[in-house]
């Protein structure tokens, strides 16, 4: 608990750690991904059990299809709770707290809330006495406080494949978002505040038509559904929501891009995350998907040497070996890769603003894409509101209030 903070109520604090219980074992399951979870003594309303099964059939999709696994028969049984008491929750209005990643979603979101709320704390999971190089310095850069909680995973599970065992991507933000929940309890905190944005929702591939999503516990479905796990639990007194659910990946961009202090401070490279610090990279590795991708989306909105000197000299888009990333992006290669991307229509969209600056003309790899993709949805009403989310009115006036830069639209 945060010093200063005043003491949770018991009631609160147990319940918020029962969503950590009940959402954590899934990297565990996807080892055996066995067809039954049991959940013992633990009694669980219908609601909570309905929750659970759709969080690992849907949160391990991607698993299951690598796998070549089908969880569609998975059942979750345990003790019939009945009705649920929400324990009681009533922190001091207008202090949010703000998962952080050090990417520009997380840089905007932040520095949207603080307009609105000053009061603004970010929050870290990491590996007991981990830190990443990375996110350090973006974090260094908003000048808020941190709040960090430890995670530990067995090592076992980290080794399951030399193992014979299953492995697989599961939807760590569910995770994340259990423990930061937890920590907005224990810190008096009225508001978790996520920075998942509209094109989270967005499958990234389907098969025997079914939905397979990557980033499925950032998109409106987990959303919703943790909201109500969350009032089921603890009433009203913490909110959880995504600041840019109704927003594209482009009105990011152009937002981050108005914050140069970040420009040589952020990171959303996978290999700067890597949990093996042997492996583990502090800068882009300027040649993986989301790379790619964060060049692509902020072409429109930065000249080439500012996203140079972000790639350290060697940015993306001036690398025609690249070709097929940038195929996959933009729905001219095999598939959308798995990765935390933009949909197709969005890295359209960025491709032929971007190559439409007279400082890109001699970007080649650029202006052949958009000679390929021909006109695209350039202005279909990416700096508007793009769909159903849950956000406060005093964030969402915030969010408006800084205004737009006349770019597409």
């Amino acid at each position: 608990m945060p010093a200063g903070a005043p003491p949770a109520p018991p009631e609160a604090a147990d319940a918020a750690a029962r969503l950590v219980h009940l959402l954590g074992g899934v990297s565990y399951y996807k080892t055996a991904a066995p067809p039954v979870i049991d959940l013992g003594d633990l009694a669980t309303t219908g609601a909570e059990r309905s929750f659970l099964r759709t969080y690992y059939v849907d949160g391990l999709g991607e698993m299951a299809h690598r796998n070549g696994l089908d969880l569609s028969g998975l059942e979750v049984v345990g003790p019939d709770l009945g009705q649920r008491v929400p324990a009681a929750c009533t922190p001091a209005a207008g202090r949010p707290l703000v998962p952080f990643g050090g990417g520009i979603d997380s840089v905007v979101t932040a520095e949207e809330v603080r307009a609105v709320h000053p009061d603004t704390t970010l929050f870290v999971v990491s590996r007991p006495g981990d830190r990443f190089a990375a996110l350090e310095a973006a974090l260094d850069a908003t000048g808020l406080p941190v709040v960090r909680a430890e995670r530990r995973i067995d090592d076992a599970v980290l080794r399951s494949t030399e193992q014979g065992f299953l492995n697989g991507h599961v939807p760590v933000t569910g995770i994340l978002s259990a423990v930061a929940i937890l920590a907005a309890v224990l810190g008096g905190h009225d508001a978790v505040v996520m920075a998942n944005e509209w094109s989270a929702s967005s499958a990234t591939l389907h098969v025997g038509g079914r939905a397979v999503n990557h980033q499925w516990s950032k998109g409106l479905a987990f959303e919703r559904g943790f909201r109500e796990l969350v009032t089921a639990a603890l009433g009203t007194g913490v909110d959880y929501f995504s600041l840019l659910r109704p927003r594209s990946e482009l009105w990011v961009a152009e937002r981050f891009a108005r914050l140069p202090r970040y420009h040589r401070a952020f990171c959303s490279c996978n290999r700067a995350f890597i949990i093996d610090p042997a492996r583990r990279l502090d800068r882009w590795c300027g040649t993986c998907d989301k790379c790619c991708f964060i060049d692509l989306v902020l072409a429109p909105f930065l000249d080439p040497a500012t996203l140079s000197g972000v790639f350290e000299g060697d940015e993306p888009l001036a690398r025609g070996e690249l070709d097929g990333r940038f195929r996959g992006l933009v729905g001219l290669g095999e598939a959308k890769p798995f990765e935390c991307v933009g949909d197709v229509e969005e890295s359209r969209a960025a491709l032929t603003l971007a190559a439409a600056r007279p400082d890109r003309a001699g970007t080649p790899l650029l202006q052949a894409l958009a000679r390929e993709v021909g006109p695209a949805a350039a202005t279909r009403g990416w700096a508007g509101l793009l769909g159903e989310h849950f956000v406060p009115a005093e964030y969402l006036a915030g969010a408006a209030g800084a205004g737009g830069s006349g770019v597409g639209g």
